[in-house]
């Protein structure tokens, strides 16, 4: 088992790796304290940037629902006409120490998987890069016409200003309520909403005290691999037609077995399923050789090209998030006023 796993059993049972792990987590209070500090006293800067900038993130570790709430909200953009681009650190990148911006023929090892699968379907600008402000100025000079930055994750990225906070949280809520690595809070959990954000919940009700909005989650359709690539949207006739058809599943995410009730809820046969780490690459091909049906998401996909898969056919199937649409009105209240005053 990994650590990661062990610390996932730890955190969800209050195990007793948890507890011998406390004092780790209160240095990690502590530092992050003295970074909060230095901000606040002014030695160390909050940047500026010409257009205002809203934050996608959550207090907890893995798999909350930042990057189809990024969707979410670009769409949301797009339908008000309003022009966008987003930032993202770009996680699995081979060298994340440079600033890229992304293209249709950009390799996820190159820029990410989330990065290339938000370029893909919104066909907005993307940068990534370690340093977000950086990877912001530059796509800000490659693209002026830009008219609101959404950072996909960064909401412990201080450096980087925000008019906004998009704060997600999935049935976990805030775990254990404990710091990394006693528990999967990234930052001491609030009981009251932070001043500029809003909250979205990628679950069937609230899991925390905080009030907030709650998301709509659900398997929009299937597309075969290729087709996926050529830009053809998943139909849900065609996940329907899977049913009765033997399919291995797999997912490369931070909670794969999300995905996997997911099929099995639309009556999918699964002969067996294949959970890799989250941002794990394919090669070689995880599955074997013989696979006559392989399902997969939408985030795997983008480290698939048709041609490598084989004899398998490869079936991409997409997320249907939505937020509900309150969560819509209170975010354009925030930000109309926000993209006015930037000119």
């Amino acid at each position: 088992m990994s650590l990661e796993a062990r610390l996932q059993r730890a955190w969800q049972k209050g195990g007793l790796l948890s507890l011998l792990l406390l004092p780790v987590a209160w240095v990690y209070s502590a530092l992050l304290a003295l970074r909060k500090l230095l901000y606040r006293l002014g030695l160390k800067k909050v940047e500026a940037l010409p257009v205002p900038v809203v934050v996608v993130g959550n207090w907890i570790v893995g798999g909350a629902g930042k990057t189809p709430t990024t969707l979410a909200l670009l769409q949301l953009l797009q339908r008000q006409g309003l022009r966008a681009g987003v930032i993202s650190r770009g996680y699995g990148r081979s060298d994340d120490s440079q600033v890229c911006i992304v293209q249709c023929n950009s390799l996820a090892s190159e820029v990410g998987d989330e990065p290339l699968l938000i370029h893909l379907r919104s066909g907005v600008p993307v940068a990534v890069g370690r340093d977000r402000v950086a990877a912001a100025r530059a796509l800000l000079q490659a693209h002026p016409e830009i008219q609101l930055l959404v950072s996909d994750d960064g909401l412990q990225h201080w450096r980087l200003p925000r008019a906004l906070s998009i704060l997600v949280f999935d049935e976990r809520g805030t775990g254990n309520g404990r710091l990394l690595p006693a528990g999967p809070l990234r930052q001491p959990a609030s009981r009251k909403l932070p001043p500029d954000s809003l909250v979205l919940y990628n679950a069937p009700a609230p899991t925390t005290a905080l009030p907030g909005h709650l998301a709509a989650r659900a398997l929009a359709g299937a597309v075969s691999l290729q087709d996926w690539w050529q830009g053809r949207p998943a139909e849900h006739a065609a996940l329907q037609a899977l049913r009765g058809t033997p399919v291995l599943a797999l997912a490369g995410t931070a909670r794969p077995q999300r995905f996997f009730d997911m099929l099995q809820t639309q009556g999918l046969s699964l002969t067996g399923t294949l959970s890799l780490p989250d941002h794990a690459d394919f090669s070689p091909l995880p599955w074997p050789a013989d696979t006559a049906d392989l399902v997969l998401t939408e985030k795997d996909a983008v480290k698939l090209r048709p041609e490598a898969v084989g004899s398998t056919r490869v079936w991409v199937v997409a997320l249907d998030f939505r937020p509900d649409p309150a969560f819509e009105q209170a975010l354009l209240e925030r930000l109309k006023p926000l993209i006015a005053s930037h000119g």
